[in-house]
């Protein structure tokens, strides 16, 4: 099976990398699937998006990012986003505060937290 390297990392910190399959993230022109092999690409992230790998190990690691950008080459995706959150990190409950928030940028956070903890936003 072909696979392609991955890495996610934010400002403060490197979240995953390794090897995967298919790569899901949504930019600023929309959302864009990256298989092994994919030509050459450079994306914006949105504000309050979704990054989704399959690894080659048949896992899925899902991350709520926050703005940055995504570059692929032939062997590589790299995910530089300027914030970012495991869903495994991700507190629901503070999540679901934040979406009564007054700030819309504080509230696209908490919903894209909450997506990708696999909640209902």
């Amino acid at each position: 099976m072909a696979e392609i390297s991955v890495e996610l990392v934010a400002v403060e910190r490197r979240l995953w990398s390794g090897q995967a399959t298919f790569v899901v993230a949504q930019t600023t022109e929309g959302e864009i699937g990256i298989m092994p092999g994919h030509e050459p690409v450079l994306g914006q992230l949105v504000e309050g998006g979704i990054v989704k790998i399959d690894t080659t190990d048949g896992e899925t690691v899902q991350a709520a990012v926050h703005g940055g950008f995504l570059s692929v080459t032939n062997e590589r995706v790299s995910v530089l986003a300027e914030s970012a959150e495991l869903a495994s990190e991700i507190d629901v409950e503070a999540a679901r505060a934040a979406l009564s928030a007054e700030d819309e940028a504080e509230r696209a956070r908490a919903a894209a937290q909450l997506r990708a903890a696999g909640q209902p936003a």
